[in-house]
């Protein structure tokens, strides 16, 4: 995918050298051998016990632009939802920060709605809390309905709903408001193939009006057919950006050594991976106000403004 001559016109989601750490209890087997059944309740009680720190995105940075649909893949723990979270604001990275140009809507599978209402009232509260007025509410609602088509379902309490219907109409709802930047996390993955081909539609749709799309999915081949472009993550390090096709095939060639138990093969294809990864760097200058560029965290302490992505060195989705 070629570059835009101005980076400025298009980008609109910028990542700048993120960096996400925690801290988790972790009690060794042969620690819990060597105390006390006591000394092991006292320490859980005093909330003493040993902890480890779980580094769950390294040093991540890319440009996002209008137009691209974006896929994020990798095994559990990769760090796929964090970064999501990260780019909607709902979590601050230990170094590093995000800049987006519209506020992104994050939609997933626990996406929060009222178990006890219908489907309806859902609907209508979900384009409310996305700060439609009620009659822009009233208006967008047939077509959500339409796009979630749960039948007669539409008009019982959602506790009622499987996950996949449930899925179905977080995603339809998000994208009623025809957000700048929507950010999915595994809500196409359970949706049956009648509900995939019109998500699918509706994606390009907001794809002409260009807007950004991240979808975060374990179905490496959703993403190769859904998005443009996609980001392959493992243990928090990003491995490759790129086409979506090639990298998804590429990650679904490793996934599929791991799960037959083949770790040569699969570290040979991620050493690959890395090895040919080109580096992106964000530059952040003093802001731009008519840019309309919005820090999603807060700047570092010693930095006197907010920022904006100023360049970048291309990296393989950029070329």
């Amino acid at each position: 995918m070629d570059a835009p001559d101005d980076p400025f016109a298009t980008a609109t989601v910028a990542v700048q050298n993120v960096h996400v750490r925690y801290k988790t209890p972790s009690v060794d087997a042969a620690e819990r051998r060597r105390g006390s059944l006591a000394r092991r309740v006292a320490q859980r009680v005093m909330q003493r016990e040993p902890q480890v720190v779980v580094r769950a995105l390294s040093g991540i940075s890319f440009v996002a632009r209008s137009g691209e649909q974006i896929g994020i893949v990798g095994q559990n723990g990769s760090g796929k939802s964090t970064l999501l979270r990260i780019i909607a604001g709902l979590e601050r990275p230990a170094r590093g920060q995000v800049l987006a140009e519209a506020t992104p809507i994050l939609v997933g599978v626990n996406a929060a709605l009222i178990p006890d209402l219908s489907g309806v009232q859902n609907v209508h509260l979900g384009c409310l809390a996305m700060g439609m007025s009620p009659a822009e509410a009233e208006a967008s609602a047939p077509d959500v309905i339409d796009l979630a088509r749960l039948g007669k379902s539409i008009y019982l309490p959602m506790k009622t709903y499987s996950s996949g219907m449930g899925a179905r109409l977080r995603f339809a709802i998000a994208t009623a408001a025809r957000p700048r930047i929507l950010l999915i996390d595994e809500a196409l993955a359970t949706g049956d193939a009648a509900f995939k081909e019109r998500s699918e539609a509706r994606m390009q749709r907001m794809r002409d009006e260009a807007g950004t799309v991240f979808l975060v999915s374990h179905a490496a081949q959703t993403i190769e057919e859904t998005c443009t472009r996609a980001i392959w993550l493992n243990y928090g390090r990003l491995v490759l950006d790129g086409p979506a096709a090639d990298v998804a095939l590429r990650y679904r060639k490793w996934a599929w050594a791991i799960a037959k138990d083949k770790p040569d093969e699969a570290k040979r294809l991620i050493e690959a991976a890395f090895a040919e990864r080109r580096e992106t760097y964000v530059r952040v200058d003093e802001p731009m106000p008519h840019r309309g560029y919005r820090p999603r965290h807060a700047p570092p302490s010693h930095a006197k403004h907010p920022a904006l992505p100023s360049s970048t060195k291309p990296n393989r989705s950029e070329r």
